[in-house]
This record gives C-alpha cells, structure tokens and sequence, in this order.
C-alpha cells in the first residue's frame, strides 16, 4: 500500500509541474516590422511596454532573445530599456530570397518561472541590389536583309529585390535602326525584345553598338547596363556594276 501510494503521489507532482510550465509558457505574441540592412543597435520596438512588462522584471527574471531559425541572433533585448534591437545584419534577399513574406521567428525567454513569448519580425525589402545583366556584352549577328518588325530576344536583367524594388522597364540608346518592346509575364517579370524598325545596310555600317539599361521602381532608383553589339551580316543585294557603261579600245594591226 505505501508503495502505490508513494508512486500516485510522484505523479501527480509531476503533472502538476508540467501544468505550471505549460500555463507560464502561454503567454501573448508579439510583432514587428523593420526594414532590412538596419544599422546594429536600432530599435525596433519595446517589447516590455508591448508585452506589460516592468524593466526591473526584465532583469531580475533573466531577459533573453532566442531564435527558432539558426545560431545567428539577428535581435536582443536592452534590459535598461526593455527596448527589442538589432543584433546583428539584417538581409532580406539572404534570409528568404524571392519570397513575397519574409518572418523572422525569436522568442524572448524569462526564468523564474519560465515564460516563453514568441516575436514575430517582419523584415521589408529596401532597394539595395540594382539590376544586373549576366553579361556585360550582349551580341547579335543580323542580316542586312532582315525584314523591318523582325524581333531578337535580348537577355534578362536580375534583380534580388522584390515588388517595385524589382526591375521595372527598359531603356534602348536612342538610334534610327532599332527599338525596344518589353512584356511582362503572369509572375510580373519583364522580357525584352530588339526590333528592327529600319532595314539594315552593311555597305553603309558594319555593326552597331547600343546601351541597353534595366531600371528598377526603387527610390532612389538604381539601374544597370549591358552592350549590344550587332554585326551586319552581308547579303547579295547588289549586282556587279562596271564603272563606266561603254569601255573603247584601240588596236594597232601588225
């Protein structure tokens, strides 16, 4: 009998520990929203405020941030101020690259007892990537008998930003041969085409070179270049002309 009793008692003191860590682990989240690339130190908000909590609390009680994601704590918490800050770089396109929501998960963790609330950051993209080609020298080889309308695909700026931050239109170097015409797909990524708007003529010019730019919607705005040269390709487009249509000449009998 002392025996099942000893073991009924274990028991239920160990629930009872298990319930008290459970109630004390359900307490209110929190959120934020910080632009990325913040310098260290900035605050984001004040989590004690937010959450009624004193500063002496923070203190007494062991005030920490943990992450749910990896070792790096990108947050901290000033216990002078009970302030939420940043710990330590902050890059959106390195955290969840194309993603449209991008979530850092923290907890801050108090001791005695122990208290878990979960902080939920939301990081904004900022416009600090430009757009760039994957080749700083983009060529073609065209016919000087190519239809006018004909189309060339030319290849794609990327840009690591998101929404408007992302690239948003392209610029051709003003010329009398050549424009340009852009379409954006379902996924608003933008492809743009070289069109031929006047006939070309290799005995007048060999090849061409234009300066395609890729702008994003960014403030400020940030752009990127690549070259495009074309050749002029040769096509049997003119007869053999003498240069003088009647040739006389003199001989002499022996």
């Amino acid at each position: 009998m002392e025996k099942t009793v000893y073991r009924g008692f274990s028991m239920n003191r160990y629930c009872v520990v298990f319930l008290f860590i459970s109630l004390h682990s359900a307490n209110g989240d929190v959120s934020y929203s910080v632009a990325e690339e913040m310098k260290r130190g900035s605050v984001i908000g004040n989590i004690a405020k937010d959450l009624g909590l004193g500063t002496a609390t923070l203190s007494s009680r062991k005030a920490r941030i943990d992450t749910d994601q990896n070792d790096k704590r990108y947050c901290d918490i000033n216990l002078s101020t009970g302030d939420l800050i940043v710990n330590d770089r902050i890059d959106r396109e390195g955290l969840c690259g194309k993603k449209a929501t991008c979530v850092l998960k923290e907890e801050l963790v108090l001791e005695n007892p122990l208290e878990l609330h979960r902080v939920s950051i939301r990081v904004q993209d900022t416009n600090d990537n430009a757009p760039q080609f994957s080749e700083d020298l983009i060529s073609f080889e065209i016919t000087e008998s190519a239809d006018k309308g004909a189309r060339f695909l030319l290849t794609e700026a990327r840009d690591a930003d998101i929404g408007t931050n992302a690239v948003q239109r392209y610029n051709l170097q003003k010329n009398e041969h050549f424009t340009i015409n852009v379409d954006t797909d379902g996924g608003g990524r933008k492809h743009s085409e070289l069109v031929l708007v006047k006939e070309l003529d290799r005995e007048q010019e060999q090849e061409l070179k234009l300066v395609l730019t890729a702008l994003d919607g960014g403030s400020p705005q940030r752009s990127g270049t690549a070259i495009i040269h074309v050749t002029v390709l040769d096509a049997n487009d003119n007869a053999p002309l003498f240069s003088q249509t009647v040739y006389k000449a003199t001989l002499k009998l022996l």
